[in-house]
């Protein structure tokens, strides 16, 4: 009897396995693309008969040997909705409320992914968020080692007040403002992840082809075992200089010392925060924090608080090299010290944690808020909240958790494959930041993503993305720049087909890596596509550089996107942003002045120019020279001495 029942289990399992099922993009509320061929597949009995109707059409397939049916559908005009339908002796499959339109997917890290109820003026925003004709699909968070077949979760959600707060801004903007222009309906296919760099995004194949990252798509592991080895060798040649350099328990007992070395450990600005976030990706198992706390005198020979944020987990706290605290506990800890504990001047705070417990997927370190960590006496604080170094407990047992940064292609199998070969008018793409520090590599690592994307669509469909914003300091060009050299990766990008770029840095923030003003942004992205994708007379493109000459002792600088003319946004009227250098190929802020569509650079400390920089930095707050159609210009050198990533490699 039990032999039965289980057969008869399993026979149910394979029977709903094997149930006729369109893959999860099909369901209620998708918008499919107009005007060109509409691929449909799912999967059924393996060798099953299925037929797919949708919008009059009819076809008929045969799943293969693996249950994978696949039809293509004539282009369709706009409209709707239809009902999409399979159906099978498996059984029947059902898509409602189908719409036909324009679809569009929007990725990339964080600025992609922030969210409308996130950005600038969102309440209002919700107000005007009724298009029941804009729909937006969420690709969850996954990294697979293989490509996937199919989404394991994900929903098409229909644009309203209640449901827009959780739509990628960027690309909900882009999308309204397609739509009151456009009037048919939108589909936004979501697929971005925070953080992420982009040899996630591409496909092992890609990679292969490339004499950049070849070698390291030979050497990608197979299991997450070998991954978390790969990973082991990198954080520890990372902060060793020595991949196979193994301490041992021995070793790391000295971490508590008051005579600690923290040469070689992480250091970071904040002590509260994923350790993912402060160049220790992934990693999950006990590890080590540390500090410099300097105690005035009248301090020593008084009791003392010590506040903590939080960790659910077993805490072990050492002022230099004692220990004065272990447990766990829920909340902020106030730990009570008695007189004697501190010494006059420097002392060295350690704390030994673990994972958190009620939060897991955060990992060691403390969570919470930096105003709860200090020291108190009396009512006076000493803030902990800063310059606190970090090491891994390597000896102990641990592992890495399966994060976007990890190992390269795994964002693109798990995120980018399903999607495969879903029909799209084009791309938008947001992300760079995560890669700055190899800004001279994303001249090969961007084009690369975009060409691989196209050949595995099948379709060179129009990708536009955004140049990075502004954010971190406002230095000269003698320093260099990482996000400029990343930006003129993305410049350079532009010599593919079918793409445009929007220009962001006088709408950044310079104090926040995450500009809320999402608004411009998306207008500048649909500019391109309402211009090149469908027709309208409108200007639409940021001025770029476009040559120099040199007349005595001034620069003149062209432009491209120019036609009518150049201007300023200031106040005063001066034209500010540009450097100029002479052989020395030293750099110093210059006069400029507009003549039509060129700019005049000079500087009585320049007699022969050889080289004019403009919006050189990370966070070009100067910079307000614009076209007359009111876009930013990009930033640009004429120059192409070697930067400050000429060197760095993607490993």
């Amino acid at each position: 009897m039990k032999r039965i029942l289980i057969l008869l289990l399993l026979a149910c399992a394979t029977s709903s396995f094997a149930q006729v099922k369109f893959a999860r993009l099909f369901s209620d509320h998708v918008v499919l693309q107009r005007q060109k061929p509409i691929p449909v597949w799912g999967w059924a009995k393996p060798g099953e008969k299925v037929k797919v109707t949708l919008a009059g059409q009819s076809m008929e397939v045969k799943a293969n040997a693996s249950g994978k049916w696949k039809v293509s559908f004539k282009p369709l005009e706009a409209g709707g909705p239809h009902s999409l339908q399979a159906s099978a002796k498996s059984g029947n499959a059902t898509a409602n409320d189908v719409l036909i339109g324009e679809v569009w997917l929007c990725s990339g890290q964080s600025n992609m992914e922030w969210p409308v109820s996130a950005a600038k003026n969102y309440e209002e925003e919700r107000k005007n968020a009724e298009f029941p004709q804009i729909r937006h699909f969420r690709v969850d968070h996954v990294v697979t080692l293989q490509p996937e077949q199919d989404l394991k979760a994900g929903e098409w959600k229909v644009a309203s007040a209640e449901t827009v707060g959780g739509f990628t801004a960027v690309g909900f903007f882009f999308a309204r403002e397609l739509y009151q222009k456009l009037n048919v309906p939108i589909g936004l296919l979501h697929s971005s992840w925070g953080g992420s760099q982009i040899e996630g995004w591409i496909s092992k194949e890609a990679m292969l082809g490339n004499d950049e990252l070849r070698s390291y798509a030979q050497n990608l592991p197979k299991t997450w075992e070998e991954a978390d080895a790969i990973m082991d060798k990198k954080l520890k040649k990372q902060l060793f200089k020595n991949a196979s350099y193994d301490p041992t328990w021995e070793d790391e007992k000295k971490y508590i010392s008051p005579e600690v070395d923290f040469a070689s450990w992480q250091k970071t600005a904040d002590g509260v925060g994923q350790w993912d976030w402060k160049g220790l990706m992934g990693f999950r198992g006990k590890g080590y924090m540390a500090k410099e706390v300097s105690i005035p005198s009248d301090w020593v020979g008084k009791q003392t608080t010590l506040s903590l944020a939080e960790n659910d987990g077993p805490v072990e706290v050492y002022i230099n090299g004692k220990p004065v605290h272990e447990g766990t506990a829920k909340g902020v800890r106030k730990i009570q010290l008695p007189a004697g504990t501190w010494k006059e001047g420097k002392n060295i705070l350690t704390l030994k944690t673990g994972n958190m417990v009620s939060a897991s997927w955060f990992g060691p370190g403390l969570m919470g808020s930096a105003n709860d960590l200090y020291v108190e006496e009396g009512g006076r604080k000493t803030s902990l909240a800063k310059d606190w170094y970090l090491m891994p407990a390597f000896s102990e047992k641990h592992e890495y958790a399966h994060l976007m940064n990890n190992v390269g292609t795994t964002i693109y199998n798990a995120m980018i494959a399903p999607l495969l070969p879903f029909t799209i008018r084009g791309t938008l793409w947001y992300q760079g930041e995560s890669n700055a520090g190899r800004a001279y590599q994303y001249r090969q690592s961007f084009p690369l993503m975009i060409n691989d994307w196209r050949k595995l669509w099948n379709d060179e469909f129009s990708f536009y993305w955004v140049q990075l914003s502004s954010f971190g300091t406002d230095r000269d060009s003698n320093k260099g720049s990482n996000w400029a050299e990343l930006r003129e990766a993305q410049n350079m990008t532009l010599s593919l087909p079918e793409t445009g770029m929007a220009v962001t840095t006088d709408v950044g923030n310079p104090a926040d890596i995450h500009p809320t003003n999402k608004q411009d942004v998306a207008h500048r992205l649909a500019t391109n596509a309402l211009k090149n994708d469908y027709g309208q007379d409108i200007p639409y493109a940021s001025p770029l550089y476009d040559q120099m000459q040199v007349d005595g002792g001034k620069a003149i600088v062209s432009f491209k996107n120019a036609e009518n003319g150049l201007t300023i946004k200031d106040r005063y009227g001066y034209l500010k942003g540009f450097e100029i250098a002479g052989d020395d190929k030293v750099f110093h802020y210059a006069q400029a002045e507009i003549q039509g569509n060129k700019v005049i650079v000079s500087s009585p400390k320049v007699s022969k120019p050889v080289a004019v920089r403009y919006a050189w930095s990370d966070a070009p707050e100067d910079a307000n020279l614009y076209n007359a159609d009111g876009f930013p210009a990009s930033a640009f050198r004429t120059d192409s001495w070697p930067g400050l990533t000429v060197n760095t490699r993607f490993e």
